[in-house]
């Protein structure tokens, strides 16, 4: 039963990640002003990527 709840939460980490990554420019033009969009969009584009690498992971080695 741990090990399901642990891999829906690798999941869902997975998956916010990718929504960070693809939809990065719709949530900065949301939150931040014109100057700061493509730094906050790469901010978080990166982000997105260690979510997903750190959710793929766990994932890969819940056993």
């Amino acid at each position: 039963m741990f090990q399901v709840i642990i891999k829906l939460i690798a999941v869902l980490m997975i998956l916010a990640g990718v929504i960070l990554i693809y939809d990065a420019r719709i949530i900065t033009k949301k939150f931040f002003g014109f100057g700061d969009q493509n730094e906050a969009t790469s901010g978080l584009k990166i982000l997105g990527f260690f979510v997903v690498i750190i959710g793929g992971l766990l994932f890969y080695f819940n056993k």
